[in-house]
């Protein structure tokens, strides 16, 4: 062999398993014309892998001369279907493979299969008669372990070597060859047996396809479909080629049928030796593969839901709940593939049509009345998109507990040290929740996220400094008029509390709302028209009777206290001014925003639902 070995392992099986060395063995055994194949693997325990051995024997022609010279040559094939390189893997996982084979009636032939082979070295003797056949004894496993265990279980094995080798099985029952496998192992003491014959391979059923991939190759679709215990689903979608099955994924595994047993192979020998070296993907392009599997998954799902009516029902549903959750994707869903690719693809691709349909509109120079409608019907799916964030919004902040910390929820309303700025609002619209406390709060001109009162006043009066402190107000919203121009201004003061805290400190919120209030009312009436001030806290019994009394309890979905107290801005002379506090049940927050969400929300679902 003109190759050195040792590097070809690693060029053409460094991405191999070690069920690939069973496959080998069997393809060479059948192409061999061998019928029955036993393969025999020990090891003293699944964590001592230096002890696995695995040997396979068949009864095919043996090692003849003119199969000892091609197996001595890598690449030396007489058709494209074979790569000439598949002994190799044997070499990725075991140090010696020990080869005897009888052949001609009485000829036996031994070598050893290493890295140092030499094809020179071969020991042929002539033998009384006996049949023809070839056992490789593989030892020295060279992996610290192995990889699955899934590789050395006969139940598993057997299921793996039908599935690779559908194709070929399903030819030779339709030539009356019966083949046998069997397949033992001894691990730990423990003997299991299974054995495979080509009975196993279903009765097919045959539909030849209409394909503009190729003009010259015809495309036939062989399937089967076979109800089982549920326990026992499956569904194989392949592609036959070089009588191997090279598996296509058309149906995601969420997708596949409970209760049927289901094989599809396409054949055409359009797909003869386009194979790579290793036989685990095909030598195709992109576009041609996209193309294969989409004729493939379209012809595949008609049959089943021909057979098993009640997945055109399950698919319809599907496609109902993806509408009634992303309604504003209506229209864009792959309505032919759901039910059969995963319902995270189908998303995706809905939200890149969507996406792509934008922007083909934003880059267009002037609009037709065409573009025009579309254009509406763009900005009501935008609109709707903001208003499922914002319902996932107000979901978290139903689920928040005691555990969550201060910063957690001050983070779900607007993220903490950051300024929101009016000229900016499209690009902040998935990072500013200030609409939480009311939606007119939307219209802010500038919000200040735990930012310290100086920055507040030195904000609101364009440059007037203040002696720096640490006080620093949750947020400061300030909306309905811009400081640097000339007119009033509102302002919004909130405070937050996290849940599970004592009496004392949500009480603290009303007195860190007074200080912030000294603070900003020598400019009321100056430049401030309006100031609210908001304490949003977790209402228990011990909280309501505080408040009771002193407060008046306003309509809401939930709990809201409001009263007008006084605070004294200046003495010398005294300047005192009245305040209003309204002190607000988180909860009570959380429901009235959804209320205001889920009626958008409604409108929006009852118009695409209807359509």
């Amino acid at each position: 062999m003109k190759v050195k070995l040792s590097q070809a392992v690693k060029m053409f099986f460094g991405n191999s398993s070690l069920e690939m060395v069973y496959f080998e063995a069997i393809a060479n055994a059948l192409d061999a014309n061998a019928t029955e194949i036993t393969i025999d693997i020990t090891a003293k325990a699944f964590n001592q892998p230096q002890t696995l051995e695995i040997e396979i024997s068949d009864n095919g022609d043996g090692f003849t001369d003119d199969r000892y010279k091609k197996f001595s040559n890598l690449f030396d094939v007489e058709e494209s279907s074979h790569k000439g390189l598949g002994r190799l893997v044997y070499l990725c996982y075991f140090d010696k493979v020990k080869v005897v084979s009888h052949f001609e009636k009485n000829k036996k032939r031994e070598f050893d299969f290493s890295e140092e082979f030499n094809e020179e070295i071969s020991n042929v003797a002539k033998i009384s008669e006996n049949e023809s056949g070839t056992k490789f004894k593989m030892t020295g496993y060279t992996l610290q372990k192995i990889a699955k265990s899934e590789f050395v279980r006969p139940d598993i094995l057997k299921n793996r070597i039908l599935e690779e080798f559908y194709s070929r099985l399903f030819q030779l029952k339709k030539k009356n060859v019966q083949i046998l496998i069997k397949i033992n192992a001894t691990i730990d003491g423990h003997k299991k047996e299974v054995t495979l014959n080509n009975s196993e391979i279903p009765k097919f059923t045959t539909l030849e396809l209409n394909s503009s991939i190729n003009l010259i190759d015809k495309f036939d679709l062989y399937y089967s479909i076979k109800e089982v215990d549920p326990i026992h689903s499956s569904l194989i979608a392949a592609i036959s080629v070089d009588n191997r099955t090279v598996k296509v994924n058309i149906i995601a595994e969420e997708n596949i049928p409970l209760g049927y047993q289901m094989v599809f192979l396409l054949y055409s020998d359009y797909f003869t030796g386009k194979v790579d070296a290793a036989r685990q993907n095909l030598t195709i392009s992109s576009a041609e593969l996209k193309e294969i599997q989409n004729i493939f998954r379209k012809e595949v799902a008609l049959i089943i839901e021909k057979n098993i009516p009640k997945i055109k029902k399950r698919n319809v549903e599907t496609k109902n709940n993806l509408v009634s959750k992303y309604p504003h994707l209506s229209g864009y869903f792959d309505s032919k593939n759901i039910g059969y690719i995963s319902r995270n693809d189908v998303l995706k691709k809905a939200q890149d049509e969507f996406f792509k349909a934008q922007k083909e509109l934003l880059e267009a120079s002037s609009l037709s009345d065409e573009q025009y409608e579309k254009s509406l019907e763009l900005s009501s799916r935008a609109l709707t998109e903001y208003i499922l964030f914002r319902q996932l919004t107000i979901e978290k902040l139903k689920k928040s507990n005691k555990d969550n910390s201060e910063a957690d929820l001050h983070n779900l309303f607007v993220p903490m040290k950051e300024q929101f700025d009016k000229d900016n609002v499209a690009n902040d619209l998935y990072r500013n929740n200030a609409w939480l406390l009311d939606d007119k709060y939307m219209t802010y001109e500038t919000i200040l996220s735990d930012k310290e009162m100086g920055d507040v006043v030195e904000y609101i009066t364009e440059g007037e400094t203040s002696k720096r402190d640490d006080d620093r107000p949750d947020l400061a919203l300030i909306f309905s008029n811009n400081p640097k121009d000339t007119g009033l201004f509102d302002v919004v003061i909130v405070e937050i509390k996290k849940r599970g805290i004592s009496l004392e400190e949500n009480m603290k919120a009303v007195t860190q709302l007074e200080k912030r209030a000294r603070k900003l009312m020598k400019y009321y009436e100056n430049k401030i028209q309006r100031i609210w001030f908001y304490g949003i806290v977790e209402f228990n019994d011990d909280l309501e009777l505080a408040l009771t009394g002193e407060y008046k309890e306003l309509y809401s979905t939930g709990k809201m206290y409001y009263r007008e107290t006084k605070v004294a801005i200046q003495k010398n002379p005294d300047i005192i001014l009245p305040i209003g506090v309204f002190v607000l049940d988180l909860d009570s927050v959380v429901s009235d925003a959804d209320a205001r969400n889920s009626a958008f929300l409604n409108l929006i679902k009852s118009k695409f639902l209807k359509e």
